[in-house]
């Protein structure tokens, strides 16, 4: 299953990236729902990390952005619904699908070239998730 449409957040050392990554993603067809940063200003990046997880479900996909990628993954990674994975390269976005599910891929807007940046995102919506042992995984990752 393609979707279409594409949610993103970031926060302010992200924000560069993201507008980079959103202009990538409109050319290859995809539909954008940006949950913030609106400029480089500082701001706390577990606000916008929250903004993103209430739109993620089992249909959605999302792409995360602060500086190191480290701080809004954790934030995001608080939400149940959601598996964000810090994809530093084109491997780690395919096995974050293929094995993890992921449903966020994070980048990080400090380390990334823009060309890396689209490699990983193009991995990341291209993988598909394996099922079967990997399943049984995540299915242990909530706590009850």
């Amino acid at each position: 299953m393609k979707l279409t449409t594409i949610h993103l957040a970031s926060d302010h050392a992200g924000y560069l990236l993201k507008r980079h990554v959103i202009s990538f993603l409109q050319k290859e067809g995809y539909s954008i729902v940006d949950h913030g940063a609106d400029s480089e200003q500082s701001v706390d990046y577990p606000d916008y990390a929250h903004k993103l997880a209430k739109n993620i479900n089992e249909q959605t996909f999302g792409i995360a952005v602060c500086g190191s990628g480290i701080g809004i993954s954790i934030a995001l990674n608080r939400h149940s619904n959601v598996r964000a994975a810090l994809c530093w390269n084109q491997t780690m976005a395919t096995l974050s699908r293929q094995h993890n599910n992921a449903n966020v891929c994070v980048l990080s807007g400090r380390f990334l070239s823009l060309t890396d940046a689209e490699k990983i995102v193009t991995a990341f919506l291209t993988s598909s998730f394996e099922g079967g042992r990997h399943q049984n995984r995540i299915d242990k990752i909530n706590i009850k």
